[in-house]
């Protein structure tokens, strides 16, 4: 299982403090430099705002507006308040960057869905593994030595490139 809809698609799993949006950075900026197109969805555990006091989009949207979409030519946004305060789940969120161009999608978070995650494991975090309870981690980034029961590829979390090789090999991406 490596593509949801049609799209290529891996996750990260980590708790709090493992590195997951540094990790995540580097391995688009590598994805980038081999001309592929990525997209990246990030679970937010709070209520969250891009936008500005002040800004006339914030302004517009706290009026009531349900969306917001803010265009130039570098770059728009969507804005969408979740009346009903409910979560979209992981595929809701796939849908809605259906229709946008990309060749790879990164998740960071969505630790209870079952899509292909890639682990991330520092002990100094304090931590338990995660693939103990989740049977969609393929493999597990660390520094530490593990001696696991599992037939789980364990990658070096300080080496991106190894990272970035393991992602498209598992999900067959042509260079």
């Amino acid at each position: 299982m490596n593509t949801i809809n049609n799209k290529k698609l891996i996750g990260f799993a980590a708790y709090s403090g493992t590195g997951k949006t540094t990790l995540i950075k580097l391995i688009v900026k590598l994805l980038k430099e081999l001309n592929l197109k990525v997209s990246v969805i990030k679970h937010a555990h709070h209520d969250f705002d891009v936008d500005k006091i002040g800004k006339d989009s914030y302004e517009i949207r706290k009026s009531g507006a349900v969306n917001m979409l803010i265009s130039s030519a570098n770059r728009w946004a969507l804005m969408h308040e979740n009346t009903n305060n409910s979560e979209l789940s992981l595929n809701d969120l796939i849908n809605i960057l259906n229709p946008l161009d990309c060749d790879i999608i990164l998740v960071e978070g969505f630790k209870a869905e079952k899509f292909p995650k890639i682990e991330l494991y520092r002990e100094e975090i304090g931590k338990g593994l995660l693939h103990t309870s989740d049977e969609s981690i393929i493999a597990i980034a660390t520094d530490s030595k593990l001696e696991i029961n599992k037939d789980i590829k364990i990658l070096d979390i300080n080496n991106p490139q190894e990272i970035v090789d393991f992602i498209i090999k598992y999900l067959n991406i042509t260079k």
